[in-house]
């Protein structure tokens, strides 16, 4: 494992709330993991390996980034969220001494991990190679303009790649068969509350079906091939389904519109349909993907 994280330059979200660290802890604990089948169906497909010179772009905590170290990849981060990206560096780079391990280190892959605090990616991998894979596991398609900053992200990273390197594009597959996607209908009403009414970027919208394929065109990319993955929502109650889903961003245009509390209540209610006899919260979703190459 060689995992190296940067800081994005995208700059963070300035609508995000005051408690961002809690609700970064909230997306690690309980919201990031319902994603891995997609990231383990994405590498199973790639056949990641020793091989793999991957860069992440939005990688969050780093849960898919540490996924694909453990089949041996070595992994660059950029993330633009701090407080996610401290607890990804927690995971992947516990021990401070890795950037200065001698080169008679008992462990070869601390002699080639790095930590770039600032500024975009690295000009190469963490071992000094280009990368042949870029993802981007940061599903678009469920908020207006989410895909915005990524297509100029994409058209920087693509430069730092291999010639005919593969990128991998993730988005909400279609409404119908998401069920998250009728409690992500409150974020939607609760935001059309204000007066005036918002248009603003992060305002919940249905997924279109070319979604993914607007931003490859866009970033020039070509594409080579799509997937669909069952990633359900299982949570233990409603309380941790409440703050799993706001964790993920998609309901801050609503706090905005009107406060956190009524955004809880209307989404704890929401979840009702979704409730087990034992207390837990299941929501079958299908998610999608798109492999491109440069």
């Amino acid at each position: 494992m060689t995992p190296t994280l940067v800081r994005n330059q995208l700059g963070a979200d300035a609508s995000a709330p005051a408690d961002a660290g809690t609700r970064a802890r909230d997306w690690a604990e309980i919201q990031e993991r319902m994603l891995a089948p997609l990231y383990e169906a994405v590498y199973d497909r790639m056949e990641i390996g020793a091989a793999t010179r991957m860069l992440s772009l939005g990688c969050g905590s780093g849960l898919a980034m540490l996924v694909a170290a453990a089949r041996g990849a070595h992994v660059t981060g950029v993330d633009s969220d701090r407080e996610r990206l401290a607890l990804a560096r927690a995971r992947l780079l516990p021990d401070a001494g890795w950037d200065d391990a001698p080169a008679h280190s008992p462990h070869p892959a601390r002699r080639r991990a790095r930590l770039v605090a600032e500024g975009g990616p690295a000009p190469v991998g963490a071992d000094g190679a280009p990368y042949n894979l870029i993802t981007v596991f940061e599903p678009i398609g469920c908020a207006a303009g989410d895909s915005e900053g990524l297509v100029p992200a994409l058209r920087s990273a693509v430069p730092l790649a291999v010639r005919g390197a593969t990128v991998v594009l993730t988005g909400w597959g279609p409404p119908e068969r998401c069920a998250t996607a009728a409690v992500l209908r409150v974020a939607a009403r609760l935001a059309d509350t204000a007066r005036p009414p918002r248009t603003e970027p992060g305002r919940w919208r249905p997924t279109l079906r070319d979604d993914l394929e607007d931003v490859a065109a866009r970033a020039g990319l070509k594409p080579d091939g799509s997937g669909r993955v069952s990633c359900p929502f299982g949570y233990a109650d409603v309380g941790s389904a409440v703050r799993g889903l706001l964790s993920t961003g998609l309901f801050d245009a609503a706090v905005r519109a009107t406060d956190r509390s009524q955004v809880e209540k209307e989404v704890a209610e929401a979840l009702h349909p979704y409730r087990r006899d034992d207390g837990t919260v299941w929501m079958p979703n299908v998610f999608r993907y798109l492999v491109c190459v440069t």
